[in-house]
Order: structure tokens, then sequence, then C-alpha cells
């Protein structure tokens, strides 16, 4: 029997088809059938505890042997931390790592929204009201902010879902200077934000762990930045202090997992980028990198 399809994207930098390696092989897809043994492993792993469980094991000490063989099958440059591998005593700590200064640089036009992170992204122009639609379904803002009142005033407008994947940066910034409300954690599940999760399920963006922070932005109005916590990642840590922010700034980061953020703007504030929308009509994500464009204010 075929193993699973890889999953392809469009690599921003070179223009090229890419595929993405599974970071479990063919358990996910098997996760995400509808077997009765899938489905109760699948609701024992998404548990709370699981996942913590999990980011313990992460935490205890490692060798370095360990780090490169971890690179080395997903593809990581490891040249980019901002520490030579030796220094991270655990998986854990490198997965969060931060980069060399440089490695990523903000693109200098005010008037640009920035990506906030490395992540494979999908762009909607224009809200169908409060419903976003992903990979042929569909979620409320409300759903996902736990908000009607917050989630009303971004009806019509624009989103960008980033997925982070297990071998991207997994730091967050800030896409424009702006003043930052306090994040508001929303409990939740602990559900893969792989493809084929999603495929089955949208709403998993709705019911997972998450963060909503509003942004009060100096060129795109006020702007709701959520990141949600997947399978296996056992925290979102916010590292900002509410107030002033600057575009590119770290706002936090994601433990070890895949993860991903929802990005929402309000109506005719945004011009996504002709490539981003061009890719997301056709059902494909792009990889992006933190820094570089997303979009133009209107």
């Amino acid at each position: 029997m075929p193993g699973p399809s890889p999953i392809r994207y469009i690599d921003r930098e070179s223009r090229a088809w890419r595929e993405e390696p599974l970071a479990f092989g063919g358990f996910l897809p098997w996760l995400y059938s509808d077997g009765v043994v899938a489905r109760t492993t699948r609701y024992a792993l998404t548990r709370r505890a699981a996942t913590r469980a999990y980011g313990w094991l992460q935490e205890r000490p490692t060798r370095v042997e360990r780090l490169r063989a971890f690179c080395e099958a997903l593809g990581i440059d490891a040249e980019e931390a901002a520490e030579p591998l030796s220094e991270y005593g655990t998986l854990s700590s490198f997965f969060s790592r931060r980069l060399k200064r440089g490695a990523r640089p903000v693109v200098s036009d005010a008037h640009v929204l920035v990506s906030p992170a490395d992540a494979r992204v999908l762009v909607v122009p224009v809200l169908d009201g409060e419903r976003l639609p992903i990979k042929g379904g569909h979620f409320t803002l409300a759903e996902l902010v736990d908000d009607p009142r917050l989630a009303a005033r971004f009806a019509k407008g624009a989103a960008a879902v980033l997925r982070l994947a297990p071998a991207d940066y997994h730091r967050f910034h800030f896409p424009d200077d702006g003043d930052a409300s306090d994040a508001r954690a929303i409990a939740g599940g602990y559900d893969s934000v792989n493809h084929y999760a999603l495929d089955r399920a949208p709403g998993i963006l709705c019911r997972n762990h998450r963060h909503v922070t509003v942004l009060r932005s100096r060129r795109f109005g006020d702007m709701l930045l959520v990141e949600i916590g997947a399978l296996f990642c056992g925290a979102i840590v916010q590292t900002y202090r509410a107030g002033a922010v600057t575009r590119g700034s770290e706002k936090g980061y994601f433990r070890l997992g895949g993860s991903s953020m929802v990005l929402v703007l309000p109506p005719g504030r945004v011009r996504f980028d002709g490539d981003l929308v061009a890719a997301s009509t056709s059902g494909y994500e792009t990889r992006v990198r933190m820094g570089t464009s997303l979009g133009r204010a209107c």
C-alpha cells in the first residue's frame, strides 16, 4: 500500500515547488483516519497531559549528535542559530532557538505588512462575513477568538493563516509597529495543524489552545494576532510587554511541536502580494520567511 503523499508547497525564495518531509512519517495520516483505534489514540495524544509529558521528555539532556541528526532529518540550517549546537543541552531549547543577528532582515518599506514567522502561508483577501475558509471548510472569527463582539469588528476583513512546520524557526514577531494588548489565553486541545488534520477538520484551529492579541497598528488599523498550539506543542510563550512595539520585534515563541498563527485585519486595509493570492486561490501554501512581505497598506 503506498505511503502518504508529501505536502507540496511553493518556496518563495526559489519560486520552486518543494515537498515537506513528514515529521512523524505515516503516523499523522493514520492518526486522523476513521478507525476506532486511531480515534482513541488521537483523543489521548491531543490532551494536555500527553503534550506536557512529551515536552518533559524533550527537556531531558541530549547529545549534540542527536541535535545534528534532527537538523539533517528536517533540513534545518544549524548555522543560522544564535549559538553552536553544542550550547543547546536539550532538543526543546534548540527548537525554540533564536537566530543570529541579521538572519531575518525586516523589509525596510514602512507600508509593508511583514510576515511574523517562518511559515507556509495561505491568504484570504476578503473574508466571507466572519467566516474564514480553509482546506475546503471554514471556521468563524467568533470561534477563533472566543469573543463575538471582537470578531464582529473584523467582518469582511482579510486574513493570513501561517503554518509552522517542525523544521521552521519557532519564534514569532510583530508584523507592524503599534500598541499591543496583553495576550489572552484560550484553553483548548493540541490537535495537529498538519494538512492531514485540517483536511478533515478545519475547526481544529478554533479548538486548540491559543493566545489572542489586539495590535493597534500604525498603518493597518487594529489587527488580531492569534497564536495556536498543536500536537506536541508544549506551550505558547509570550516574551513581549503590552504597549508600544515595533515591526519585526520578538513577540514570543512556541515550544516543541508544529503550530500556527492567524492574522486578521480590518476591511480595506491590506492588499496581499499577488503571488500569495494566486497560490492560495489554487489551494497551495507558500513558504515565507519572517520579515518578508505579505502585502501592502491600502
